[in-house]
């Protein structure tokens, strides 16, 4: 069975950091693009970044250039996004994904295997 399951969502104050985990099952990463989405209800997915499956040139939306960084350990197959300098507008259900193409853009319909979500709450 094909599944992403993510963790290391929760609660932290503004200025904090958190670090997702987002593990695979049912099939190797190492083939795969990968990339962090988040969506607040009743909006859609937002890109937040996005990586090849050789891990170079990773994609991020501009609000979280500078604090987020996206990286990936094929050998434990998960994915990861570090959370630095969280602010109150990071709030949200934070999503892994993964296809088989990278397309060099982070965008939701380009990613066809998707994880749960964790929540992120960030206090101000």
């Amino acid at each position: 069975q094909v599944q992403l399951v993510e963790s290391g969502g929760g609660l932290v104050q503004a200025g904090g950091s958190l670090r997702l985990s987002c593990v695979a099952s049912g099939f190797r990463l190492d083939d795969y693009a990968v990339g962090w989405f988040r969506r607040d209800p009743g909006k859609k997915h937002e890109g937040v970044s996005c990586m090849s499956d050789r891990g170079d040139s990773p994609v991020y939306e501009d609000s979280v250039k500078g604090r987020f960084t996206i990286s990936r350990d094929n050998d434990k197959n998960t994915v990861y996004l570090q959370m630095n300098s969280l602010k109150p507008e990071d709030t949200s259900v934070y999503y892994c994904a993964a296809d088989r193409w990278w397309r060099g853009d982070c965008e939701r319909h380009q990613f066809d295997t998707w994880g749960q979500g964790t929540q992120v709450t960030v206090s101000s």
